[in-house]
This record gives structure tokens, C-alpha cells and sequence, in this order.
């Protein structure tokens, strides 16, 4: 079967589904393909911040409903030390502070919402083949579970379908070889945690960091990175043991705030792993096809900023998309606008990544941690300006010429900046 689609989005989660969401409420006929069932898991740090969007979006009541405390905290767990600061807040964000929400809860929620506005959720599909003829995108798809395949056409593609899982579409990377500097992913979900609500901190061990939130229903998520050469040593030291229960005990070895905030807790579910997690900045766009999320430019975790990141990156493309109107566009105008929404993207999310990169090199060498750590126990303030500089006071907003613009709103002079 043949369909023919206004645009069509390559992954249902948080970025895929903002976009198939406002194209949909704008009149545009979408279709939004997701390969797995949900509610799934995901290894993911599920802090989400950008609530000015979700208001934008009209999915922030059920957000709050389903979500954990507000994140007012930011704290540090490296070796003995266990401080905490004040998370920076927004005066763009009326409702305060950012908050944890499980994956399989978040995007589900997202998905329906985009349903409701009139996108077409092809579910589980996944696209086989994507081939630009012209000006229209040939995307050949099929059922993961009963392969029944439909063809769909498109003058838009939009690629939200991540940036780990290599493949065979222009969407998605080929197989890296592997690195020692590799980043593997593993999270966990706790009850009973002696966490305090409202604190989020970041883990610092050996080879590796990692956060921990609370999450939706009494939850609390710790999710990590570390090295690969950091884990293949820990495995040879210990090789009977679970790969995640041995990246578990090295953490409570060397965190005393996540040792103690989880001594009495129970583990919630199994462990989930990910990898190879390869940060950067990849390409936003080709003829008829933009990407979103982790495919346009993935930040190192630490920042704890992949999910508004995605869902950011969504709008700012959108904007671009529904300011020309609904029609056939020629070649040069989808350059065109590839071209305003890649620049619109380095300039929200470039200051991110290179922050995330330097925090992240630095929390994964012990020189630098120790030296680091004093400096915080003496000036914890500065915990406080390390979360703005990850982006944590900055969110996409429309301009009123229709093109998105990033600002940073600062929490100390809010009569300075428009409402």
C-alpha cells in the first residue's frame, strides 16, 4: 500500500513525538513511526526541564500529574563528599523547577497526545528502506512482529530515531568499531530510597559519572556512564558478576551519598543497559530530511539534558516548517530551511555540548575531581552555575517572526526580560 504523508517522523519518543504533535495540530497530515510497543523502558536520566514547552505543547497538567518532586537541588556524591546547592530556576518556568518522569511513562503520554492532535501512529513499524526520488522521500516500512510492509511518501522526513542503533537507512550510523573511550549505559529504578526529594546528584566514581532523580510513582531512577576500558577491568576483577550489579557495587564503593541513599532501597525492576553512547554533533539535515533529538546532536548525560534537548530540537525545526505554510515546496526551500534550522540548532545546543564535554572529561579523571570537589566544598554556589552552564535555565521559545530563538532567562534579574 501506498500513503502519501505531508511528513513523516522516523521515532515516537519525546523529539518525534513533539514534532509529529505540532505538524499535526497545524493541519499537516503525519505519520509517526515507532518500532517498539509502548510503555517501554529506556536507559535514560528522565529529568525533563523545559516546561515552557510542555505548556506550549498542552501536555504540561498531565506531566505534573505523573511526575516526581520538583528537582530544587542539584547536589554532588564524589568518594566522602555529599554537597548540594540550589538548582537555578527559570523565570520563564512558572511552575519552578524541572522534575523526573519514567520513559515508558513520558513517552507514552507524549505519543497519545500527539495521536489526539490527528498524527498517524504506525505502531510497531519500522521504516526498512528511505530513498529520495526527487522532491518526494520513499519510505518502505514493516510490521516488526507480522511483517506486513506498506510504502509511504513524503516531502518531509524527520529523523527522531536516535543515534545508537546502527543501520542501513541515511538516518541512522554504521556500526562503529570499538573504542576504549566508549561510553556504556546502564540504569535502575529504586523504592524506599533514602534520597532526598527534590535532590538531584551527580555521581562522580572512576571512569565514569552518573545522576540520580526522583522519579514518577515513589521512584528513584540512577542511571550512569563509564568507560569501556573502566568496565572491561572491572569485569575481569570480577567476571561471575551481573555487568551492571558490577558497575553497581563500584559506584557504592566510591559514592558515599548514593551508598547511603540506597542501603535500605529495593531494587524496582531489572537493570537496563545501552551503548555505545558516542556524543556529538551529527548532521541536521539533506535534501528532504532533518534530524531531531540524539540524530541531529547528542550531549554527554552528564547535563542530564538529552529529553529537552529532544524535544527542543523538535520545535525549533517545526517553527521553521509551519512559517513557510502547508504545500509543495521546491528543493531550495527545504535547504533553506535546513540550513536556518541548523544554524538556529548550534546556537541553542553547541554551548551545551561543549559544556557537557569538559564536565565530563573532568569528572572522569581523578586529578581533576579532587581538585574540583575541594573548590565545591568550599564554594557550593558554584554547583549551582556548573547546572546553568548545562542549559538549565535556557529554553527554545517563539519569536514573534515565527523563528525560534534561545534565551537564557537568569533566575537573579527577571524584571530584565520579556514575559
Amino acid at each position: 500500500m501506498n500513503e502519501l504523508y505531508d511528513a513523516i517522523v522516523l521515532g515516537g519518543g519525546p523529539g518525534g513525538a513533539t514534532a509529529g504533535l505540532l505538524l499535526a495540530r497545524a493541519g499537516w497530515r503525519v505519520a509517526i513511526i515507532e518500532k517498539a510497543r509502548f510503555p517501554r523502558r529506556k536507559v535514560c536520566g528522565e529529568y525533563v526541564s523545559n516546561l515552557p514547552l510542555l505548556r506550549q505543547l498542552g501536555v504540561a497538567e498531565d506531566f505534573h500529574k505523573l511526575a516526581g518532586p520538583p528537582v530544587r537541588e542539584v547536589g554532588l556524591f564524589a568518594g566522602e563528599t555529599v554537597l548540594s546547592a540550589p538548582m537555578p530556576r527559570s523565570s520563564e518556568t512558572l511552575e519552578g523547577w524541572g522534575r523526573g518522569l519514567g520513559r515508558e511513562v513520558l513517552d507514552t503520554m507524549m505519543l497519545d497526545h500527539a495521536a489526539g492532535a490527528g498524527a498517524h501512529v504506525w505502531q510497531p513499524w519500522g521504516a526498512t528502506r528511505l530513498e529520495r526520488r526527487g522532491d518526494i522521500s520513499l519510505c518502505e516500512t514493516a510490521h516488526r512482529e507480522n511483517r506486513q510492509a506498506r510504502e509511504f511518501r513524503t516531502k518531509v522526513v524527520i529523523a527522531a530515531n536516535g543515534s545508537s542503533e546502527p543501520g542501513t537507512l541515511p538516518t541512522q550510523p554504521v556500526r562503529p568499531a570499538l573504542r576504549s573511550s566508549d561510553l556504556l549505559g546502564f540504569k535502575a529504578h529504586f523504592r524506599d530510597s533514602a534520597l532526598l526529594p527534590g535532590l538531584m546528584p551527580l555521581l562522580v566514581f572512576p571512569g565514569g559519572y552518573g545522576g540520580m532523580v526522583h522519579s514518577n510513582d515513589g521512584r528513584v531512577s540512577l542511571s550512569c556512564c563509564i568507560r569501556r576500558d573502566e568496565w572491561e577491568r572491572l569485569r575481569r576483577a570480577r567476571p561471575r558478576n551481573c555487568a551492571a550489579e558490577t558497575v553497581f557495587e563500584h559506584i557504592r564503593k566510591y559514592c558515599r551519598g548514593a551508598r547511603e541513599a540506597l542501603a535500605g532501597a529495593c531494587q524496582d525492576g531489572g537493570w537496563m543497559s545501552a551503548g555505545a553512547i558516542r556524543p556529538g554533533i551529527r548532521e541536521r539535515f539533506a535534501p528532504g530530511l532533518f534530524s531531531v533529538g540524539n540524530a541531529a546532536g547528542e550531549a554527554h548525560p552528564i547535563i542530564a539534558e538529552g529529553i529537552s534537548m529532544a524535544m527542543q530540537s523538535a520545535w525549533l525545526l517545526c517553527e521553521g516548517l509551519l512559517a513557510r505554510g502547508r504545500g509543495s515546496w521546491p528543493a531550495d526551500t527545504l535547504d533553506e530551511i535546513g540550513r536556518e534550522y541548523a544554524r538556529a540548532w548550534r546556537k541553542s545546543f553547541q554551548p551545551r555540548l561543549r559544556a557537557a564535554e569538559v564536565f565530563a572529561h573532568l569528572a572522569m579523571r581523578p586529578v581533576p575531581v579532587a581538585l574540583f570537589v575541594s573548590l565545591f566544598r568550599s564554594f557550593p554556589a558554584l554547583v549551582t552555575l556548573a547546572a546553568r552552564w548545562s542549559g538549565k535555565t535556557q529554553q527554545v521559545v517563539p519569536s514573534t517572526m515565527g523563528v525560534p530563538r534561545s534565551i537564557d532567562r537568569r533566575c537573579e534579574f527577571p524584571d530584565q526580560f520579556d514575559a
